[in-house]
């Protein structure tokens, strides 16, 4: 459950993107008929340098959960399963990492069995055991460590007073009976674990370890990769984890020898840098290049280093529902209808950086239907406005933010809904402060611009905390029209209830028409990410997991250099 990446502050969140579930053995596939460029498979060392304007969240998984900093993750840390590597849908599969498979469902998959592979290490040679597995999942609940992924409290059968470890000791909901086996109860059953178990707070640590913030400065490693240098704000360098066995990972490639940040870079410098392509930025990635920076890229030189394709996330208008007259669903109808979404991707840089958006959930996601509720038709808005007493219009308040983009977006919004005369007054938030302003219900205006992700491809993580009634909350609400449907509350608790993971997401596609028949939301565009790469980088492809970001366990060099 995740702010659109491409709606928060500017970070790297597009290269190391958000978290979306099946093999595959890192590396990733040339294009067809390419003996080349940036999917050409990569050979092993050499240093992978990545240009960031903003440092990581945090490095402990048990308080960072953001579009920056999931994919790092994987690089240094290993889970019981994890997200595919390879292009696209295949970064949508759970596979098992530190497990022998993807889990073993009882009790009405209310219960869950794992048993841990062999020669599993930290990066001190500690062996991985399920102490480690029991200790690593209680962190979620340490009310000052468990800020980030909300999964383990949310899933795991746990005392009402617990609060983790430090505080509270051993969490005895989990078993394990064996150095290597783990049983995981749940509060309810839960058909899509395995992919709930891939969030990042799911981490195993050595016991006793992790207090007062230590892993932010000094994680301790179960990945391929170990910390050796942090500087906040400023650089950080991976190097070879020794205790990683390759022969326990069908996952990360790991083909270089080392990963270097450097942070704090301006986006435009950024952008300069990766075309010019010099020195050791042909061996760098960074983020998605900006708008104005597009036209530069059609020359065959950077095209044939260029990567582009769907952030897995959808930009939407959130309508209050509380505010009168949006109340109203012919009013909410009305709005969608208004609405070209075509000005709506030119305003957000044109087709090339977004497509419109129709459905709620992005084309990314598992079960989604393609389906179009309310197309481009100012008639039929008017119609509606008048059969609801409103063909006079009325003034509704927009709430954005002064980012260019979205600034643009807003008025795109404005021009639209002038033609059915409905006067938009746009009040701009500082851009820091927000999400917690728009996720105040007493402090919302009539209307939001915002956008979702997923954390992983499934509508579990789209729907409910959108639009569940029952989860509106006076701080940090997702439900930003605070739409209460009980019709809706009781298929979300349908859906949850079901055993067959396909099966739900079927129905989340199906729910997505339910919900839109009373518009509570304005779908407006799917954002496109634009990788321009180092000519030397190798093993690169989009994964629809990290928001159509490189995959980093796969990524590293054509020609290593020492």
């Amino acid at each position: 459950m995740r702010r659109s990446a491409g709606f928060a502050s500017v970070t790297m969140a597009v290269v190391l993107g958000l978290t979306a579930c099946g093999g595959g053995g890192g590396g990733g596939a040339p294009a067809a008929g390419s003996s080349g460029g940036p999917g050409a498979p990569a050979a092993t060392g050499g240093t992978v340098h990545v240009l960031a304007n903003a440092d990581f969240s945090h490095l402990d998984p048990a308080r960072g959960w953001d579009g920056g900093v999931n994919n790092f993750y994987r690089l240094i840390y290993r889970g019981l399963t994890t997200f595919g590597a390879g292009p696209g849908a295949e970064s949508t599969k759970i596979v098992p990492d530190l497990a022998t498979d993807t889990g073993r469902p009882s009790d009405n998959a209310k219960t869950w069995t794992y048993t841990l592979k062999d020669n599993v290490f930290f990066e001190d040679g500690t062996p991985i055991t399920s102490e480690a597995v029991k200790f690593g999942f209680s962190r979620a609940f340490d009310p000052e460590a468990g800020i980030g992924s909300p999964y383990a409290r949310l899933l795991l059968e746990a005392p009402k007073d617990y609060k983790g470890p430090y505080l509270s000791g051993d969490l005895d909901t989990i078993e394990t009976p064996d150095a290597k086996t783990v049983v995981l109860h749940l509060k309810k059953p839960f058909a899509d674990f395995p992919s709930a178990l891939a969030m990042v707070n799911f981490t195993p640590f050595p016991k006793g370890t992790g207090a007062a913030a230590a892993f932010d400065t000094k994680p301790i490693a179960s990945g391929p990769y170990k910390v050796a240098s942090y500087q906040r704000g400023a650089s950080l360098k991976l190097v070879r984890n020794p205790h990683w066995k390759r022969e326990t990972d069908t996952v990360r490639a790991a083909k270089p020898d080392a990963f270097e940040w450097t942070f704090g870079l301006d986006p435009a410098t950024m952008d300069e840098r990766m075309l010019a392509g010099q020195g050791k930025d042909a061996d760098a990635i960074a983020a998605s290049i900006q708008a104005q920076t597009v036209a530069r890229v059609q020359t065959p030189q950077i095209k044939a280093r260029t990567l582009s394709g769907l952030n897995g996330c959808t930009t939407y208008m959130g309508l209050n529902t509380t505010k009168k007259p949006l109340g109203d669903v012919r009013v909410r109808q009305a709005i969608n209808h208004a609405i070209n979404k075509d000005t709506i991707v030119a305003a957000m840089g044109g087709a090339t950086l977004a497509q419109k958006g129709t459905s709620i959930q992005p084309p990314t996601v598992a079960g989604r239907v393609d389906y179009d509720p309310y197309p481009y038709d100012v008639e039929k808005a008017k119609q509606l406005l008048a059969e609801a007493d409103l063909a006079d219009g009325f003034t509704l308040t927009l709430d954005s933010r002064t980012i260019p983009k979205m600034a643009a977006v807003a008025v795109a919004i404005q021009e639209a809904l002038k033609q059915v005369k409905i006067d938009v007054k746009i009040k701009n938030i500082d851009t820091s402060t927000y999400y917690e302003v728009i996720g105040t219900p007493a402090q919302q205006s009539d209307a939001a611009v915002t956008g979702w992700c997923p954390d992983w491809a499934s509508g579990a993580t789209f729907l409910p905390p959108l639009f569940d009634g029952r989860n509106i909350t006076p701080k940090g609400n997702a439900n930003l029209a605070q739409i209460n449907d009980k019709a809706i509350n009781e298929r979300i608790d349908e859906i949850a209830a079901m055993e067959d993971a396909q099966q739900a997401n079927a129905a989340y596609g199906e729910l997505d028409k339910q919900i839109m028949e009373l518009a509570p939301v304005v779908p407006l565009a799917y954002e496109k990410v634009i990788l321009v790469v180092g000519s030397n980088i190798a093993g690169a492809y989009q994964s629809n997991a990290y928001s159509g970001g490189i995959d980093l366990v796969s990524v590293g060099l054509a020609k290593p250099t020492k």
